[in-house]
Order: C-alpha cells, then sequence, then structure tokens
C-alpha cells in the first residue's frame, strides 16, 4: 500500500508588473524578482499607457511604479489603476521625497512609498507587506508622511481664547442662529452679537459666519 503523501502544494509566487522607463533599472527589478523565491516579475512597461491598456487584475498581485514616467506620470496613473482595480496593491518606487509628491501619490491609492536608494532586500520585504495589507515605506518617507500629517491636523484642544459669550454665540450659530434670533435668545441688541461676531472672527482666523461655522464644527470648538 504506498504511503500517504502529507507535502502540500509550495504557495505560488507573487506576481508583480513593473512601470519603470529607465530600462536598466526595470531589468534589474525584473531580475531581483525573478531570482527571489515567491515572486515573479509577470510584466513590465515602459510607460504607464502602455500599463493601464494591458494589465489584467487577474494575472498579478500588485504593481510597482515609478512617479517620473514618460507622459502621464505615476500619480495620474496610480489614481486611474485604482479606479479601475480597486484592490489591485500598489507601490511607488521613486527618486521624488518631495511632501508634495508623497502626499499625492498617497492621496491617489499607492499603498505604499519606496524611495529608489531602497536595498533590494527591503523592496522585497515591502512587496510581501503590501500583500499582506501593510503599507511600507522608506524611513525618511515616514519621518515625512507623520510631519504632514501634524502640518495638516487641527490641534486636538485648539485654544482660540474665545470668551464665555462668544462660545455660545458660536455655538448658535451652529446650530443654526442668525443675527437677530441669537440676541433675542440671548436678550442683547443685534449690535452687541455682531460686536462679538468680529472678535470671534479675529480669533479664529475667518472672515464669515460659514467660515467660523465650519470650523467649529471641524475642530470641535463648541
Amino acid at each position: 500500500m504506498p504511503a500517504s503523501n502529507n507535502q502540500t502544494s509550495p504557495a505560488p509566487p507573487l506576481r508583480v508588473a513593473i512601470i519603470e522607463d529607465m530600462r536598466e533599472l526595470r531589468e534589474g527589478l525584473q531580475s531581483l524578482l525573478n531570482l527571489t523565491p515567491n515572486f515573479s516579475c509577470a510584466k513590465s512597461y515602459r510607460t504607464m499607457e502602455d500599463a493601464l491598456r494591458e494589465i489584467d487584475a487577474e494575472k498579478i498581485d500588485l504593481v510597482l511604479t515609478d512617479i517620473g514616467l514618460p507622459r502621464m506620470n505615476g500619480i495620474e496613473g496610480t489614481r486611474l489603476l485604482r479606479e479601475k482595480f480597486p484592490a489591485l496593491p500598489i507601490v511607488v518606487l521613486t527618486v521624488h521625497s518631495e511632501n508634495q509628491k508623497i502626499f499625492q501619490a498617497l492621496c491617489a491609492g499607492a499603498n505604499g512609498y519606496l524611495l529608489k536608494n531602497t536595498p533590494p532586500a527591503r523592496i522585497i520585504e515591502a512587496l510581501r507587506e503590501v500583500v499582506e495589507g501593510g503599507a511600507p515605506m522608506s524611513p525618511d518617507v515616514a519621518r515625512r508622511v507623520v510631519a504632514l500629517f501634524r502640518e495638516f491636523a487641527p490641534p486636538e484642544q485648539a485654544d482660540y481664547r474665545l470668551t464665555d459669550q462668544e462660545k455660545l454665540i458660536l455655538k448658535m450659530l451652529v446650530e443654526g442662529h442668525h443675527y437677530k434670533t441669537a440676541a433675542f435668545e440671548l436678550g442683547i441688541s443685534v449690535h452687541t452679537v455682531s460686536f462679538h461676531l468680529r472678535n470671534i472672527y479675529a480669533k479664529l482666523r475667518v472672515h464669515s459666519k460659514t467660515e467660523a461655522v465650519a470650523k467649529a464644527l471641524r475642530e470641535g470648538i463648541t
């Protein structure tokens, strides 16, 4: 009686599509993937237009793309790939470390952002991370992303030094009151409400009721 075979089949390789216009780098990445166990370069493209036309999400597991491509750049291409294939992981590999490029790429739908000086072993590790749901980034990029969040996120407890009366009037504006109804509810004159609003606008650094209400809601001031 033959012995039972308990060995499991090896996992299929991760199929990567490369989008890179520099031939030497493109071929280097192909070799890196094809020589790494459990990886393969499924397809490589010189332009984003070719990739968008030919990529079949059924035949690849992730995309590795440059930003500085001829004609359509990698950021716009990432946005279009994300629209076309919502679940397809996309990792940027680029020389660009500027905050604006990082921010635009992540907003376009990139799952990871690596710089081209990243060691080959780390590139492979990052590609494994992204198919497992991670968001790999080069160390310098990660630091910049943290700084970007600090820059764009409002202070958790912003102190605009509003008086109690000013906070009350701002709260009434958020609730939909106008100058006259706020004045009536508070038992003060419309002129007094207008005076307080000028102070509120100055302290919040806004120029209208709409901006004041939006800022109050966004930052939880009231």
